[in-house]
């Protein structure tokens, strides 16, 4: 990391750090990995753009509302083992990337079917909405505009919140939302900005395509989410005890000698 940042006596890459120091720290030690996970994650979100590009090529909403929540069906259990591989990270829980991602495919991919299918029927909506406006020629007034934005931002604060519980816990949706209420509540400000990152990435993303697609599976997916997760990482910890929780599921589910013998 020298090569972008100068060297500080302070800093120490053998202990957990904090602050800017932290998100140098997991960049060095994860970004490989979490690279890697991105790439496999677009492979399985190829059904649902694929899907999505015919619909609007077509202009068809008969298209679009099936190819999208097929396509998310695909897309939800490679997008939770993608959460799964970076909160691993922000917990440095140590392990090989290929059985990391296996690990996580299979234990998560039941629970994602439903959120993948939401997530990619937004997409394809968002993606339709965004080609009528501005690439269709149709008209749209500011107030039209200000909703497209808001809805989304809120559509991806609450993706923040609720793909980590999933893969974290075994739990109610309910359960899930609830949590997500009540963080937000008690940190608002910290999850409307962490919120905002993503907001901004995928502006910048959409506002420059079909150039920046080809970003997608290097940077497009992996970093905007680790950046708005370790906003929140911190509190969220604190508020659900992720890592108290998953020690002692480990030390539950670790064989004794008896076992072993």
């Amino acid at each position: 990391m020298a090569l972008f940042f100068a060297d500080d006596s302070s800093y120490d890459e053998s202990t957990r750090m904090t602050g800017f120091y932290r998100y140098r720290q997991l960049l060095s030690f994860y970004a490989g990995t979490w690279f890697k996970s991105s790439v496999a994650t677009s492979i399985g979100g190829l059904p649902l753009l694929a899907g999505v590009t015919l619909s609007v090529l077509s202009s068809s909403l008969l298209v679009l509302l099936p190819a999208s929540i097929l396509g998310g069906l695909i897309f939800g259990p490679f997008l939770a083992a993608l959460y799964d591989m970076i909160m691993r990270g922000l917990r440095d829980s140590p392990g090989r990337w290929g059985r990391s991602y296996k690990k996580g495919l299979a234990q998560n991919w039941k629970e994602a079917l439903l959120p993948g299918a939401l997530t990619g029927l937004v997409f394809g909506v968002y993606v339709f909405m965004a080609y009528i406006m501005f690439w269709g020629g149709g008209s749209f007034t500011l107030t039209t505009l200000l909703f497209f934005v808001i809805s989304l931002y809120v559509f991806l604060l609450v993706s923040m919140l609720l793909w980590p519980q999933l893969v974290l816990f075994s739990q109610p949706a309910s359960v899930s939302i609830r949590n997500g209420i009540l963080f937000t509540a008690k940190y608002m400000w910290r999850v409307l900005g962490a919120a905002l990152v993503k907001l901004l990435f995928v502006l910048v993303i959409a506002l420059f395509a079909p150039w920046t697609v080809i970003l997608i599976p290097f940077i497009g997916l992996w970093f905007p989410i680790f950046l708005s997760e370790l906003i929140i990482y911190e509190p969220l910890n604190q508020e659900l005890a992720i890592e108290e929780s998953i020690r002692k599921k480990e030390e539950d589910e670790a064989p004794t000698l008896e076992e072993e013998a």
